[in-house]
């Protein structure tokens, strides 16, 4: 059984694979990141490391949150460097049955299948499970 944190995007949910996960956080202050691509919001310093932020709403081609909400941050580690996706809300560490995981993403949008592993069947939604080596590579393919 594997175990997946919780994120909401535009109502839909998301599992990210918990030890991808490193920290969850309010977005501190973000610096600007010169000619990258518009999903990168920024940077941040986490602990005296940068960190890149990847606003997985513009990366999933959906609307901006709205202004009266405040995002969420969930850090990542990829290759030892540190990534952080902004998400509208983080929920709780989920343990699906592996038989409600489907690895099959054909159902999806295009730009979705891009960064999906799976999906999993909730009871009374679908969860897409994030690869998140995926979604972090887009990022970097995006800003070179």
């Amino acid at each position: 059984m594997r175990e997946l944190v919780a994120i909401t995007l535009a109502g839909q949910a998301f599992g990210i694979p918990v030890e991808e996960v490193r920290d969850v956080l309010a977005p501190p202050p973000m610096t600007p990141v010169p000619l990258a691509p518009p999903e990168v919001a920024g940077a941040l310093n986490l602990r005296g490391r940068i960190v890149i932020v990847i606003d997985l709403r513009k990366r999933l081609g959906l609307p901006p949150l709205a202004d009266d909400m405040k995002p969420m941050c969930v850090v990542i580690e990829q290759a030892d460097e540190l990534y952080a996706f902004l998400v509208d809300r983080v929920g709780d560490v989920l343990r699906p049955a592996d038989e409600t995981v489907e690895h099959g993403t054909a159902v999806l949008d295009p730009v979705w299948r891009q960064v999906a592993a799976g999906i999993c069947r909730l009871e009374d939604s679908l969860l897409v499970v994030l690869d998140v080596a995926r979604a972090v590579e887009l990022g970097i393919r995006a800003a070179a």
